[in-house]
C-alpha cells in the first residue's frame, strides 16, 4: 500500500514538473537567468509546493499555478537581491556618493503644461493632484463615459510628451 501511496505522488510531481517547468525557464531566461538557474529555483519551489500541499489531495491542475507562482517569487527575491548587491557595488566601485534630490522648478513645469493648453491642464490636475477618479472626471468635464476622460488624459498626456521631445527637454531643464 505504501508502494502506491508513493508512486501516486511521484507521478503528481513528475507531472508539474512536466508541465510547468517549461513555462517556468522561459519566465526565468526572459528575465536574464540561466537555465541552470530556472532548474535551481523551480526544484525550490518544487520542495516548498510539496512540503505545503503533501498532505493535501487537491488535483495537479489547480497547482499548476500555484507552482508557478512560487517560482515567480523565488525568482523575483533572487533577482531583487542580486541587483541591490550589484547597484550597491557598482556605486562603491565608481566612487559615486549619494546625491540629494533637487525639486524641479515649479514655474517651468507649469510654463511646460500651460503649452498643452487650459483644459488640459485642468484636466491634469484634478487627476494628478485632486486625485479624481475617472468617473469623477467624467461628470466634471462634461464627457460621456469614463472611457472618453481616460482617452482625454492621455491626449493630454501625450501633448506634453510631445513638446517635450520636439524641445529636446531633461530632467535638469526644469532645475533651477
Amino acid at each position: 500500500m505504501q508502494m502506491t501511496e508513493y508512486s501516486t505522488k511521484e507521478k503528481v510531481l513528475t507531472t508539474l514538473y512536466e508541465s510547468v517547468f517549461p513555462a517556468a525557464a522561459k519566465y526565468i531566461s526572459r528575465r536574464g537567468g540561466t537555465f541552470e538557474q530556472a532548474k535551481d529555483i523551480f526544484q525550490d519551489a518544487l520542495v516548498i509546493w510539496y512540503e505545503r500541499f503533501s498532505t493535501d489531495e487537491k488535483a495537479v491542475h489547480s497547482q499548476k499555478a500555484y507552482l508557478f507562482g512560487i517560482t515567480k517569487h523565488l525568482w523575483y527575491r533572487k533577482f531583487a537581491s542580486e541587483k541591490e548587491t550589484a547597484d550597491f557595488e557598482l556605486t562603491e566601485a565608481a566612487g559615486f556618493e549619494d546625491k540629494t534630490y533637487e525639486e524641479p522648478s515649479a514655474p517651468k513645469l507649469l510654463q511646460l503644461l500651460e503649452n498643452a493648453g487650459r483644459k488640459c491642464m485642468q484636466l491634469l490636475k484634478a487627476v494628478y493632484y485632486d486625485k479624481l477618479s475617472m468617473a469623477e472626471l467624467a461628470s466634471g468635464f462634461g464627457f460621456r463615459s469614463e472611457h472618453s476622460a481616460a482617452v482625454q488624459k492621455y491626449k493630454c498626456l501625450e501633448k506634453v510628451r510631445e513638446t517635450v521631445k520636439e524641445k529636446s527637454l531633461c530632467y535638469e531643464d526644469f532645475l533651477e
